[in-house]
């Protein structure tokens, strides 16, 4: 119960005219539940789904078909998810007792102001996941400890699985070519990360595309921002992009973080096109490392938490280490007598510092007896142009993913390609309807 109304005192801070209703008073039980099958994917990106490995399914996929004209036979997620999450050609590197399959129940109500999404599953593990990546003093210099479960290091035992739990969502406003029929894998490629043929530093800085976008690796994309949609290492012009993005070539995709946004009620704000950027602005997170000196830049103030630091059996016990810059957070000292062992968070949250299009979005959330029970809080009517505009009597084509078991990547759950609609006309049928709050 503690940790239920830290998460929600901690979400409602600030939030003021952000909000038309509470969404902590939504009455959740008058609105209908959808339950979303959820699967483990491994490596199916689209350039496998394409290829004669997709079991003959390859010349439908071409062609435009959707994912569930032909998995559409009952527990057809669970079967796929249980298969590729033990291991073989979708999974070099399974992960021990990790889950096939999960239940994600979505609900979606609005009023004039925002549209509330409320997802509720139940978690691997018997803790709720806000531990995230740390950075910790060997004696000598601060080193980045804890990784995700698919890292090496974690797989050959040389530094623990810790990675906030996820829920996200991405949205389609029906112009991306192929997101309705195929959903999520036109964003999952070849040479992202923990994927087939993982892109080199020389690879990426001799594709001219990424240089001009200054990136330094592959991340999520969409297959008409590349000359040959199958191959990364090809891309279009900044102009032929820019015209894209202006014509609405590009996915919304918004993430709550159990750890770098619950911890100050929000969810960040990215978008999809010929990469995944975060949008305009500053989300509310941002590194807690110096790049210099490798030193944090906060620790939490010991007068206000009694710590400055904490070690690893403190982990998962006696509540939450977020450090706020507003809240419990001062600039680190190099002289407090560290030793050996004492770990600050690797990033440093805050809701004052979060602004622009990255800082749109709003969140609670709760974990109870297993469950993680999360409402995000969107606004409707947006105009930014790296942003989706929802509005009433709107249908979009939405793909969900939960990041669970100190994981992140393609180690998450994914569904099939969905719609949602906001109070649609009668007749017109999705998969869920937000209902107008009275």
């Amino acid at each position: 119960m503690k940790r239920t109304a830290l998460f929600l005192s901690l979400a409602l801070i600030g939030m003021g005219s952000a909000l038309a209703a509470d969404p902590a008073k939504i009455n959740w039980s008058k609105i209908s539940t959808t339950k979303i099958p959820m699967f483990y994917p491994g490596q199916s990106t689209y350039q496998w789904l394409r290829s004669e490995a997709h079991e003959n399914a390859a010349k439908e996929v071409k062609r435009g078909d959707a994912c569930l004209s032909c998995h559409d036979e009952e527990d057809a997620e669970k079967d796929i998810g249980n298969k590729i999450v033990k291991g073989g050609k979708l999974e070099p590197t399974p992960i021990p007792g990790k889950s096939g399959y999960k239940e994600l129940k979505v609900q979606a109500a609005f009023d004039a102001k925002n549209l509330y999404i409320r997802y509720q599953w139940k978690t691997d593990n018997a803790y709720a996941g806000t531990e995230h990546q740390y950075l910790r003093y060997d004696g000598k210099e601060w080193k980045v400890w804890g990784y995700p479960k698919l890292d090496k290091d974690v797989q050959d035992g040389k530094t623990p699985g810790i990675y906030e739990d996820r829920m996200s969502i991405i949205i389609d406003d029906g112009k991306v070519d192929g997101f309705a029929k195929q959903g999520c894998w036109l964003t999952c490629h070849d040479g992202e990360r923990d994927n087939p043929h993982l892109a080199t530093k020389d690879e990426v800085a001799a594709n001219p595309m990424l240089t001009a976008i200054k990136k330094n690796d592959v991340r999520k994309y969409l297959p008409n921002t590349r000359t040959d949609p199958l191959d990364w290492k090809t891309g279009k012009s900044q102009e032929e992009l820019a015209k894209l993005k202006a014509s609405g070539y590009f996915l919304d995709l918004i993430q709550w973080r159990a750890h770098r946004s619950t911890s100050v009620g929000m969810a960040d704000d990215f978008h999809v096109a010929e990469y995944r950027y975060g949008d305009a602005g500053k989300n509310p997170f941002s590194s807690n490392a110096d790049k210099k000196t490798h030193q944090p830049k906060f620790m939490w103030d010991e007068k206000k938490v009694g710590y400055k630091s904490v070690r690893a059996l403190d982990l998962y016990k006696g509540g939450n280490h977020y450090l706020i810059r507003e809240q419990n957070a001062v600039p680190f000292d190099p002289n407090a007598g560290w030793k050996e062992g004492d770990m600050i968070p690797d990033y440093i949250n805050s809701r004052e510092d979060a602004k622009g299009s990255a800082a749109d979005n709003n969140a609670i959330a709760s974990w109870k007896d297993g469950v993680w029970t999360v409402v995000l809080i969107r606004p409707l009517g947006l105009t930014n142009p790296d942003d989706k505009t929802l509005k009433e009597g709107g249908v979009y084509n939405v793909g969900f993913a939960i990041h669970d078991d100190n994981i992140t990547t393609r180690g998450h759950h994914v569904s099939f390609e969905k719609t949602l609609g906001i109070e649609v006309k009668k007749g017109t049928k999705v998969d869920i309807n937000a209902v107008k709050l009275k």
